[in-house]
């Protein structure tokens, strides 16, 4: 499995929570940054992690995304920093900033920009995102 980027970053990335000065030896070459403070639960999956900023208070189970994802804040406050519930996929090029709260069992379609809460069971996608409609319309 550590053959492959995507399992291997998220891979030395909870190692890093536990040794952080491994950090050079193995992600050096790897375009994706996730910020030590974000707590994140099991079953994290990213099929393309280049391009990728993750910077939350936290993120739930079964997280799914693609490449090009930035999540973070308006400034250098962490306290302002988005939280992702569980069962969240998310297409590539999205931006999710702020103080916001991204509900569970969420789909965010790709180039969504995400800058207000957003309920659970639904999808959303645009600038800046909207509810296209709730997972129980599929």
């Amino acid at each position: 499995m550590l053959y492959y980027p995507d399992y291997a970053y998220i891979f030395f990335w909870r190692i890093n929570k536990l040794k952080y000065r491994w950090r050079g030896l193995f992600l050096e070459s790897i375009p994706c940054k996730i910020f030590r403070n974000t707590k994140i639960a099991g079953g994290m999956l990213c099929y393309h992690p280049f391009a990728t900023v993750i910077n939350a208070k936290s993120i739930g189970t079964n997280f799914q995304f693609r490449n090009s994802l930035t999540i973070g804040n308006k400034g250098n406050d962490n306290s302002l920093l988005p939280t992702i519930g569980n069962n969240v996929t998310v297409g590539a090029n999205v931006v999710i900033i702020g103080d916001i709260t991204v509900g569970s069992n969420v789909i965010i379609g790709a180039g969504a920009v995400v800058v207000k809460d957003v309920p659970s069971n639904c999808v959303i996608a645009g600038n800046p995102a909207q509810i296209i409609r709730g997972l129980d319309e599929i």
